[in-house]
């Protein structure tokens, strides 16, 4: 029998993409890990091929009793993403504690352990937007979702675990920037602004973006990294399924997982016009008060430590991307 692969955050957004990916390539002795709960979150793992699904809570007493100490690799997505949440002591708990309980776990078991950080880690940008472990102990993110990934990140560095060649280099941490495609419907108000307009459109025929309060910034030109969920995955499993043997050794770090490109909020919002055949109409709108000061102007993320660590393919163009989803998931099921 396979060795398992381990996929916590499985049927939330990028993880249901990865488990999908990952039964495209053969693999379906792959373990699922999340709360389903009472929401249609559920809906994504119609389709996937899985040996088994259990909750966070049950997943640590299996581990605590001697499971899974042969698996090939830990995928952990699993984390609270929204970037309002207030409640601070459960972003602690969900975001920082459980990763480091499954980060020792990995580490002693010499299982390959890849998870999910944050470009909100990044706060306004101040520092920039480089994954060098010089820079991250100077971060300040914006929100406490952003510092709950940050913190986990300064462990993992003071534990020397992103060390390459070192005792337990067996960790890749991975930003990932604004991601956006197929499956992330039962995220809400923090899905994508591809999955907001689309419904925008349907609905009014018109998207609604934030006016700019900073004058280097016309509205709608705000700047992100989109990355298209089809290449946050193939990043991902670049990583996680990376053999010991791997040209150059096998690779451990703190990596960014963006295009390299910054692109306009009006440039995405005219990529769903156009994949719909209609003319963009766009209107500006105010900012709600308590995201002005915790607003990301730009991002934009530095690939250099990511190609130099192995991963060599052209990305997703945001056009291609957002036309694909658009085209390939929303339309169809509207027909």
């Amino acid at each position: 029998m396979a060795k398992p692969i381990i996929v916590t955050g499985a049927a939330g957004f990028i993880g249901r993409n990865t488990v999908a990916e990952l039964n495209a390539r053969g693999e379906d002795e792959i373990i699922l890990v999340d709360d389903l709960g009472k929401d249609e979150k559920w809906k994504n793992l119609i389709g996937l091929r899985y040996e088994d699904i259990v909750s966070p809570e049950e997943f640590l007493g299996l581990i605590e009793d001697g499971a899974f100490a042969d698996a090939r690799s830990v995928i952990h997505l699993g984390a609270c993403s929204s970037t309002t949440e207030k409640d601070a002591d459960y972003l602690l708990r969900n975001n920082y504690q459980y990763t480091r309980v499954l980060s020792n776990w990995a580490q002693a078991n010499e299982i390959r352990f890849v998870y999910a950080s944050s470009a909100a880690t990044y706060g306004d940008g101040a520092e920039g937007y480089d994954d060098s472990d010089d820079v991250t102990p100077l971060l300040k993110p914006l929100n406490m979702y952003g510092y709950s990934k940050q913190i986990f990140d300064l462990w993992a560095l003071k534990q020397g675990l992103f060390e390459n060649g070192a005792e337990g280099s067996n960790i890749v941490g991975l930003k990932y920037f604004n991601v956006f495609g197929p499956y992330e419907d039962h995220k809400g108000d923090m899905r994508s602004v591809v999955s907001k307009s689309y419904g925008q459109i349907r609905e009014t025929g018109v998207v609604k973006l934030f006016k700019s309060y900073r004058p280097e910034y016309k509205d709608g030109e705000q700047m992100r990294d989109f990355i298209y969920v089809k290449d946050a995955v193939d990043v991902t499993l670049h990583f996680a399924l990376q053999p010991a043997d791997a040209p150059g050794g096998l690779f451990g770090g703190l990596l960014n997982c963006g295009t390299g490109k910054a692109r306009t909020w009006v440039d995405l919002v005219t990529a769903v016009f156009s994949a719909m055949e209609l003319p963009p109409k766009i209107e500006f709108i105010e900012m709600p008060h308590q995201l002005q000061g915790k607003y990301q102007y730009f991002t934009q993320a530095s690939d250099a430590k990511l190609r130099a660590a192995g991963y060599k393919k052209p990305f997703t163009s945001l056009e291609d991307g957002v036309r694909e989803y658009i085209t390939g998931y929303y339309l169809p099921r509207e027909a």
